[in-house]
């Protein structure tokens, strides 16, 4: 155990979110998402019985979102449904995202398949053990700005 490290966060996990550079992105996921046939070689750290929302708020406790560009972070959109529909999953990432300082603006919605092919760009996918479905984001990681300790 480390302190002022949420205990979600295993070494294994901290090990490749630390590894990510600047516009590298994560995707966090739900259970029933297609992990293994889209990881390639890239990491799957899965944590089972953990709702979407304990793990997104797990990583962003440690991962800075890109400032660098207009929306770091997509959401699988819910098919056929308009830009700014959130199902109840979604919904409550969107409001933890909010209450930490994003906007909706910050937010996009990608199509189910186009969503695919981004999380093949990801250099990590963390699988919940939340069962409800379209509960998949992408994060982008952004910069920690600051002086030497």
């Amino acid at each position: 155990m480390l302190l002022h490290i949420d205990p979600v966060l295993t070494p294994q996990l901290l090990f490749h979110l630390a590894d990510m550079g600047h516009g590298d992105s994560v995707a966090v996921v739900d259970a029933n998402f297609t992990s293994s046939a889209l990881a390639g070689d890239r990491p799957v750290i899965r944590l089972p019985g953990l709702s979407l929302l304990r793990v997104c708020q797990a990583v962003l406790s440690v991962l800075p979102l890109d400032a660098s560009v207009k929306a770091p972070i997509s959401y699988m959109q819910v098919s056929d449904t308009p830009n700014g529909h959130y199902d109840a999953v979604q919904q409550e990432v969107v409001d933890e995202l909010l209450a930490r300082g994003n906007t909706l603006e910050h937010i996009t919605p990608v199509e189910r398949f186009a969503f695919y092919e981004r999380v093949r760009a990801c250099r990590v996918i963390v699988q919940s053990g939340d069962l409800r479905a379209y509960g998949n984001f992408i994060f982008s990681k952004g910069v920690i700005l600051g002086p030497l300790p």
